[in-house]
């Protein structure tokens, strides 16, 4: 059964109906037809989550906290990422990583059309950015551009390992939904794949000194605290070993969720991070690496040197 259905009609049938209203812009319409379908189906997600989304944007924060909270205490997984939400509303700077779950869901119902809307819609371009900052930083350190073995982290459909066909001998790859993994596996661009949380995976299958480059394009926005990957990141990499990876850009000294759902990191905290596992910082620049209705999206890519 679809997560959108609840198995009970006359909730199905509120909740269609409640969309059709939102679509068309009548928030309240929409929000009372979303309470029913709750009434008849009581403790469905998807409802909670909506009316939750209905009040948020009516700007009624505690209606939509109650909602988020109904939400999350029907599923603790929380595949919609109500715990986000509620987040936001608290002023909080977030959780230290989203629910496995919501970016699995959001990633696999994205999957399909991944490419297209990325590429096209968002003007994507965070692997050829990620590409020429690898680049310069190999260039002004007097090595050449060329790897024995790549893990390519958060690696979607395989944009990134397209965007250094030719650098690196061997291309790994490790994403948290199936979809994606299934996507990039028909690229034929890597070696292997692995679906799963980033630091589960490299700490349970990946030994010390595996990769002399770990790559990691628009995924970080998906994490707020980076300690963890930052020190898997490290054992995994061989001296001399580097870690490029984009971010968008976030003020202050810490990581935030973003209203468009997406963590910002400062660019102190990204450097507080490479001096605490001893990686030099190769590059760390401004970039725009995509755009979101219609505007540039501030963010940072950087290269980290592995130290002996």
């Amino acid at each position: 059964m679809s997560r959108y259905a609840s198995g009970n009609i006359a909730a199905d049938r509120r909740y269609l109906w409640a969309e059709a209203s939102r679509k068309a812009g009548d928030l309240p319409a929409a929000a009372d037809l979303f309470a029913q379908a709750l009434d008849c189906a009581p403790g469905w997600p998807a409802a909670a989550f909506a009316l939750g989304e209905c009040h948020e944007a009516m700007g009624q924060p505690e209606a939509a906290k109650a909602a988020f909270q109904a939400c999350l205490a029907a599923d603790a997984a929380d595949p919609f990422g109500a715990g986000l939400r509620l987040a936001r509303l608290s002023g909080g700077s977030g959780p230290a990583a989203m629910p496995e779950r919501y970016v699995a869901q959001l990633f696999d119902d994205y999957a399909g059309r991944f490419d297209e809307h990325l590429v096209g819609a968002l003007d994507y371009r965070g692997p050829a950015i990620l590409r020429a900052a690898l680049e310069g930083a190999m260039m002004r350190a007097g090595r050449p551009f060329a790897f024995s073995a790549a893990m390519d982290l958060g690696c979607g459909t395989g944009l990134m390992a397209a965007a250094m066909a030719g650098a690196a001998q061997a291309m790994d790859g490790i994403d948290l939904s199936p979809a994606m993994v299934a996507k990039a596996g028909q690229t034929g661009l890597y070696r292997r794949l692995a679906t799963g949380d980033l630091v589960t995976l490299l700490r349970a299958s990946v030994a010390p000194g595996s990769y002399d480059l770990m790559l990691a394009a628009d995924v970080l926005v998906y994490i707020g605290d980076l300690e963890p990957l930052m020190g898997e990141v490290r054992r995994c990499l061989l001296p001399g070993g580097r870690f490029a990876f984009t971010v968008q850009a976030g003020t202050g000294t810490g990581y935030v969720l973003g209203a468009d759902m997406r963590y910002a990191h400062a660019e102190t905290y990204l450097r507080a991070l490479a001096a605490a596992h001893d990686f030099a910082v190769e590059a760390l620049e401004p970039a725009v690496t995509r755009r979101d209705a219609g505007r540039d999206v501030p963010g940072f890519v950087a290269v980290l040197g592995r130290s002996a």
